[in-house]
């Protein structure tokens, strides 16, 4: 008899995030799900924005089945810390199950946002942590559950597309990569 063992499946809707007050402090627990529900609840989150040796940023565009912004480009990464687990150690472990990626990378700000999904009746209410990366080796190997493409693209590239197409790109990249931008200009002179 050949015993097989399945994964475990989980069910990242269910998983709990931290929820937060106006100034970043932790306040409290719920499921994703809930805190994704309109009106929205202010909880911690990161994005990872990870970039080459010629200044391109790699893109991701989410999966289709994503429950908010599905198929929309974003940044390379993102995702919730647990409440209480450090956000670099939560960016590392999505990084890895979302592009396949491994590298070290550095909180540059926080950028808060409210955005609601007209397509699926989802809110993104965030306290989101900006971590940025230097990827010198390796290539993407993305989960097609949680990625349908990736692109490196040059920022000012990336502005331009977001302005002529707004609805192809997350509500979040803006922000996110206006904060990398600045830090990495600092952090990595060309």
């Amino acid at each position: 008899m050949t015993e097989t063992f399945a994964q475990p499946i989980t069910d990242r809707e269910a998983l709990p995030v931290e929820l937060v007050d106006d100034a970043g402090h932790a306040i409290g627990a719920c499921p994703v799900s809930q805190a994704h529900q309109a009106p929205g609840q202010l909880h911690r989150a990161f994005s990872v924005l990870l970039f080459d040796d010629e200044g391109r940023v790699l893109l991701q565009q989410r999966a289709a089945v994503k429950t908010r912004f599905p198929s929309q480009w974003a940044n390379t990464c993102c995702g919730h810390p647990a409440p209480g687990e450090p956000v670099a150690a939560a960016a590392a472990v999505r990084l890895a199950e979302e592009m396949g990626l491994a590298t070290s990378f550095t909180e540059v700000g926080v950028y808060r946002y409210h955005a609601e999904d007209s397509t699926t009746g989802r809110v993104e209410f965030e306290w989101d942590h900006v971590l940025v990366g230097r990827l010198t080796v390796g290539a993407p190997r993305p989960d097609p559950a949680e990625v349908a493409d990736y692109a490196w693209i040059e920022p000012a590239a990336l502005r331009d597309a977001m302005a002529a197409d707004p609805a192809a790109y997350t509500p979040w990249l803006a922000g996110v990569l206006d904060l990398a931008e600045r830090a990495v200009t600092e952090m990595w002179p060309r």
